[in-house]
């Protein structure tokens, strides 16, 4: 993508609504716009990222046998009275009539929805386990929205509901979303601790929440270090084996984590030695609950059982903050000339800057770069804007990409152009053919 041809709209300037480093970069570097108080448009360079979270989560959900639908964000209170929290929920809720003058809600969760998708075609044990999910925009009136994505008023979430014919069901389908969880956030190149939690609102009597490290959590958590130091890595997981699924969730759940909510200060110093014990700010990015039948109950989720009688189904709820994860990617990951994208889910991988534009040599250097890189399928933001070196090189650090290759009249001349990385700042002087290798072999399709 040329720059001069794309809609990129940075500010010099913090704009002072923004208290926190995400809100502020995200505003600077032109990923969002605000509209109103909590709710956002999204630019395209923050569009890209993303979709690119939206990608991986939808992956990851899949991989671990999760099937994709799309239910609507307008809700029928009905649905909401049959399980008993249209009148509870409180104020969060935005109720709405149609036209009709029939009770309607921009809805914040979807545990009603999908229950009645179910009772409506699954009748049997044999259609059993069944986990389906959604990425879809979502609604809930904060009393003090604030801190930009980290807490709009509409947000993208991907949630995920789990139907199971018994309780042992229902835990294997809580281990499975554990696991592709902590999966999802490492390929994000975050460290996502998954910490018991309390069930709110959703219901039930057992949760974890998952927070990512990062100095302006609104969390404070306490942990045994350990939990930090694991990691899945290329682990190939069999979705299907209860029992290793098991000993995952017990190696990352035993170790104390607990945020302030659910903190026990007597448990956490006989549990965890002292050279082990951490304490942090956290940001929660996502969250899981095992409900059992809260909601399948009152609204008659029943299935025939292979002995002729009929199951209430166990149920579990599963979220992940999509929106709110591109704020908190910014958090844990930026410095003071803006935000490092993490390679997955940065909206290019590389940027092209031309240090002399107009200049024949520098442009055709560029030029059969951008080419190079963009026949190999590596998506690169080429600044070819008329402006100053030093404007280029700022706006490439406050935009945050992986890689940027500089080329100038100077280095053109001893064969050589500039390969540098975001997040080290280390840089290699490479033959222009050396350093798309190198982007290439990384990124290539």
């Amino acid at each position: 993508m040329r720059l001069s041809r794309y809609f990129l709209p940075v500010l010099k300037e913090t704009p002072s609504e923004a208290e926190i480093i995400s809100h502020q970069l995200m505003l600077r570097a032109g990923l969002i716009k605000q509209q109103s108080a909590g709710i956002y448009s999204w630019l395209p360079l923050g569009f890209r990222v993303l979709k690119k979270i939206e990608q991986i989560v939808h992956e990851e959900q899949v991989r671990a046998g999760h099937i994709p639908v799309l239910m609507p964000t307008i809700q029928s209170a009905e649905l909401w009275r049959e399980s008993g929290r249209y009148d509870a929920y409180g104020p969060e809720m935005l109720r709405i009539r149609d036209r009709r003058d029939r009770d309607m809600l921009y809805g914040p969760t979807n545990e009603e929805m999908i229950t009645d998708i179910f009772r409506a075609h699954v009748g049997s044990y044999r259609d059993l386990p069944l986990t389906l999910f959604h990425q879809q925009w979502k609604f809930r009136d904060e009393i003090r929205p604030r801190f930009g994505v980290m807490r709009g008023r509409e947000f993208l979430m991907k949630d995920g509901y789990s139907f199971d014919i018994d309780k042992e069901g229902a835990i294997h389908a809580y281990n499975r979303h554990m696991v592709s969880y902590l999966r999802t956030f490492e390929r994000m190149g975050l460290k996502a601790v998954p910490m018991r939690a309390d069930t709110g609102p959703i219901g039930g009597d057992l949760s974890h929440e998952f927070l990512i490290l990062a100095e302006t959590g609104e969390s404070e958590v306490f942990c045994d270090s350990a939990v930090l130091e694991l990691s899945l890595g290329d682990r190939e997981i069999d979705w299907d084996d209860r029992d290793a699924l098991q000993g995952l969730v017990d190696r990352w759940t035993t170790p104390y984590a607990r945020a302030d909510e659910t903190h026990d200060p007597a448990l956490f110093e006989s549990e965890v030695p002292e050279e082990r014990r951490a304490s942090a700010r956290g940001i929660e990015v996502g969250h899981i609950f095992y409900f059992g039948t809260k909601y399948s109950e009152p609204m008659g989720a029943t299935v025939a059982t292979a002995d002729g009688g009929r199951a209430t189904v166990e149920m579990g709820s599963y979220g992940i903050g999509v929106s709110r994860l591109v704020g908190a990617i910014i958090e844990a990951s930026h410095d003071a000339n803006g935000v490092i994208w993490p390679e997955s889910v940065a909206p290019f991988p590389v940027g092209i800057v031309n240090l002399k534009q107009g200049d024949e040599a520098t442009d055709g250097a560029c030029e059969a770069l951008y080419a190079q890189l963009e026949a190999a399928g590596v998506e690169a933001l080429y600044h070819d804007r008329d402006e100053r070196a030093g404007a280029k090189f700022a706006t490439m650090d406050l935009i945050g990409l992986p890689w940027r290759i500089t080329v100038g009249p100077r280095g053109l001349k001893n064969g050589v152009v500039e390969l540098t990385e975001r997040r080290s700042g280390a840089s290699e002087e490479l033959s222009a053919e050396a350093a798309a290798a190198k982007l290439i072999a990384r990124f290539g399709a």
